[in-house]
């Protein structure tokens, strides 16, 4: 995720020699990991479903287990970091997260991977916020910090472009665990040289932790991406709304408590700002678009496609460095565009790219996807620069780092409600669209009615016919749902749209 405009020291600080620039290669290794883990595990989806054997919904927690405890510890952990040491917290997290990615690589059930992707998330909280807030630390000149934040984001954007290749080179030539032991020889170069060339950082007049907001801020995000999820797959039922509605009442006692307290955790003050509330809106959607894309794209790929899991990475690389160009690429147009005019008419980029897969998705190959994407990126990519610039310029530079953790915030809950709402919808119409043959065991229905691997490993074991039955009716269920899901992407994109056209009117603070 981009993140620029940080400006809280003058040009005449003093500026950083070669140890700095060292530190940032170092900061750089945790951001290029966990970039490269937000896309690598889509494409080892289709192997893991086949290996475990996950339900539908296992199989959308293997995904969101790590985003959703991740974007609920942001802030604490950046608190924690200020209280106790941003490096301390830097090499804790790096410790942990690379001996549960060992415990992840050998997950014997779908159960167990989803407690390995959760711990993750408890660990890679640890990392985000430690490596910005360690740069400012670093970089007192702001010139020199400025562009020690350009090469982190692209670090960010880099890794999240190199994750289909990486992924498809090893799944290519190893097995599905090898995703997650890529972060141990990128973290251990990272714990040798942090305490030699990072300097230890903290605040030294921390606001007080705040335990009982930490749970309220777990028990606000889990129950409401739980609901999400039940009506996703399930429908609308009694058990969902309970949740939604715990969810509910546990963010208005947060948000209350926040409002009370002396030293919040998260001032909502921030919020009354239209330009702060409009682009983590704005972010947040656009979030949620790219990862429903990236979530059933690579199922159509390797597995109604049959391309390899390395010529399906290759297949999402232009659309992955359209994200950093258009990225790059919008900063000196945002100069003479206002935003509330320049965010819309990028976003109706991704609105065009949506559209093209909703009605070039079957019969037409890989091409038209490939094009999909990259036309989605170029949107996406200058949306997010855009909408991360106002969140921090918005805020008061003595809230840069509470608006910084907000945004990562936002981030990770879209990588959350993309899969979510996108992979639960995809899920729904496959289901409902799925006929099965005539003459398919029980057993082998029941796979192919949980997901498209269920199908995919049933077409392997069933008689030629009645195999490859089952399988054109699994692939022709899952892509009409790719189509009605592609729609409803393009109106959340739209929507994104709308609310940046009406909310990025007001100036924001300097």
């Amino acid at each position: 995720m981009t993140q620029i405009g940080v400006e809280t020291s003058g040009i005449n600080a003093p500026r950083a020699g070669v140890r700095a620039w060292l530190a940032l290669v170092v900061l750089m290794l945790p951001v290029l990991l966990v970039s490269v883990d937000n896309t690598v595990l889509s494409f080892a989806l289709p192997e893991i479903a086949i290996a475990l054997a996950p339900s539908g919904a296992e199989q959308l927690w293997i995904i969101d287990a790590y985003p959703l405890v991740l974007a609920g510890l942001l802030v604490t952990m950046g608190t924690l970091g200020d209280r106790f040491g941003r490096r301390r917290m830097l090499l804790i997290g790096s410790t942990g997260f690379a001996a549960v990615s060992v415990l992840a690589a050998f997950a014997p059930t779908a159960a167990l991977l989803i407690v390995a992707r959760a711990l993750l998330g408890f660990f890679g909280a640890m990392l985000m916020p430690s490596t910005l807030s360690l740069l400012r630390s670093i970089f007192q000149n702001r010139d020199q910090r400025r562009m020690a934040i350009a090469v982190w984001a692209s670090a960010f954007s880099a890794g999240s472009a190199l994750g289909p290749i990486v992924g498809g080179f090893l799944l290519e030539h190893f097995a599905w665990g090898s995703v997650f032991l890529i972060a141990v020889p990128v973290l251990i170069p990272l714990l040798i040289s942090a305490p030699l060339l990072v300097p230890e950082s903290r605040d030294p007049a921390p606001g007080k932790i705040d335990s009982i907001s930490i749970a309220l801020s777990m028990a606000t995000m889990i129950p409401v991406v739980y609901a999400i999820k039940a009506v996703a797959v399930d429908g609308i039922s009694v058990s969902a709304v309970f949740w939604a509605l715990l969810g509910i009442a546990m963010g208005w006692l947060f948000v209350r408590r926040q409002l009370r307290a002396k030293t919040p955790m998260l001032d909502m003050a921030l919020f009354r700002r239209g330009s702060f509330s409009g682009a983590i809106l704005v972010n947040l959607l656009s979030v949620v678009a790219l990862v429903g894309f990236l979530y059933f794209v690579p199922q159509h790929l390797q597995l109604i496609l049959g391309l390899s899991p390395m010529v399906a990475g290759l297949a999402l690389v232009p659309g992955m460095v359209a994200v950093i160009v258009a990225g790059l690429s919008v900063v000196p147009i945002s100069r003479r565009v206002h935003p509330h005019i320049l965010v819309p008419s990028a976003l109706a980029f991704s609105v065009v790219g949506y559209l093209l897969v909703a009605f070039t998705t079957v019969g037409h190959g890989a091409l038209p996807l490939i094009l999909a994407f990259v036309v989605l990126g170029i949107g996406i990519g200058a949306a997010e620069t855009i909408s991360n610039e106002l969140i921090l310029s918005s805020a008061p530079a003595a809230k840069a780092g509470a608006a910084s953790a907000v945004s990562e915030t936002a981030y990770e809950l879209g990588a959350v409600l993309g899969t979510a709402v996108l992979g639960g919808i995809i899920t729904a119409f496959y289901r409902s669209a799925l006929v099965v043959p005539e003459g398919v065991p029980a057993d082998f229905a029941l796979a192919a009615r949980e997901t498209l691997a269920g199908a995919y490993t049933a077409l392997q074991d069933l008689p030629g016919p009645l195999g490859s039955a089952l399988w054109e009716a699994a692939a022709s269920a899952f892509d009409s749902g790719v189509m009605v899901t592609s729609v409803i992407g393009a109106v959340l994109v739209m929507a994104a749209g709308t609310i940046a056209a009406v909310t990025l009117r007001t100036k924001a603070s300097r």
